[in-house]
Parts: C-alpha cells; sequence; structure tokens
C-alpha cells in the first residue's frame, strides 16, 4: 500500500466534488478542475474526504496510487488558495512588459521575444525585472513558468538570466589571467 494514496484527502466545506468511475471534478471559489483516473486507480468520496484506492498491485498501479492522490491536493488547494510562481530578470537591460495575455522580454537577444500566457495563468509584472504567475492548475502554472525561465536561463559566470525567486544559481570562477 502506498503510504502517500492511503491518506484521506479532507474536502473544506467551499469545494464542492464530484467522482465519476474516470473523471474527478473539483469546484472552488478560484475555478474548476478535473482529472482523468488512470486505470486501475478508483476514488470515492466518504464524509468529505476523498479516499483513493486501488483495483490490483501493478507497479503501476502502485505508482499512479499515491501520484493521483498527490494531484488530488493540489486541485484542492487550487481551488480554494490558489497556486503561485514567481521569476525575476537579472542582467543590464532585461525586463518584461506585458501586452493583454502576451509578455514581452527584452533578454539581450536581437530581437525582443513574446510569451503568450496560457488561459488558465494569470500573470502580472509589478515591476519590469519580476513576473508572478498565478492559478488554480498547478501544473499549467508551473508549466508556465518553467517554459519562461527555458527562454534564457541564469548562467553560471555572472548569474543574468530569469530565474524563480529565492533560486541559487551556482556561480563558476571563470577565466584566470597567468603570466
Amino acid at each position: 500500500m502506498s503510504r502517500i494514496g492511503k491518506i484521506p484527502v479532507a474536502v473544506p466545506k467551499n469545494v464542492k466534488v464530484g467522482v465519476d468511475s474516470s473523471h474527478v471534478h473539483v469546484e472552488g471559489p478560484n475555478g474548476k478542475l478535473e482529472l482523468r483516473l488512470p486505470c486501475g486507480i478508483h476514488v470515492e468520496l466518504k464524509d468529505s474526504r476523498l479516499i483513493v484506492g486501488r483495483t490490483a498491485d501493478t507497479k503501476q498501479d502502485r505508482s499512479n496510487h499515491g501520484t493521483i492522490r498527490a494531484h488530488l491536493v493540489n486541485m484542492i488547494t487550487g481551488v480554494t488558495q490558489g497556486h503561485k510562481k514567481e521569476l525575476e530578470l537579472q542582467g543590464v537591460g532585461f525586463r518584461a512588459q506585458l501586452h493583454g495575455k502576451k509578455i514581452v522580454f527584452n533578454l539581450g537577444f536581437s530581437h525582443p521575444i513574446e510569451f503568450e500566457v496560457p488561459a488558465q495563468v494569470k500573470v502580472t509584472v509589478p515591476v519590469q525585472t519580476s513576473i508572478i504567475l498565478e492559478g488554480a492548475d498547478n501544473i499549467a502554472v508551473g508549466q508556465a513558468a518553467a517554459s519562461i525561465r527555458a527562454i534564457k536561463p541564469a548562467e553560471p559566470y555572472k548569474g543574468k538570466g530569469i530565474r524563480y525567486v529565492g533560486e541559487i544559481v551556482r556561480r563558476k570562477q571563470g577565466k584566470s589571467v597567468t603570466k
């Protein structure tokens, strides 16, 4: 039995959960989310708690058991509190501007880079060197943040690039001059 999978998931009063044979629907103050259940996993709602179980003891079913439970916890957190990722730009002249549902980056390339933000993610740019991504879907917020970071990851010599707030970039020494 999966140690994570066997722990029941508490459902708050302001969250509505619908369970059928192949899907789980979660609706709360911040939005609606849906999760498709893989074969071999079943979810039941008892006394405002979700209980995840599996039908067989195959390796794939054991793996899915804890994963589906973790996804359900993330969904309930997303529709009640929301998920948030913060990015920062480091480098002289590096900046981001929000134009509708697009973020336009100036990152030292010969042209500005436009990034189309997914519909379920809300973006704010409080300062030109800071980006905040928020949304109910943890996967969509994380993927959008990772895609933005992949445009220009922080490099190890000067630390220039896009990074998560609080991310530590290991720096290299660089060239040393010998005489």
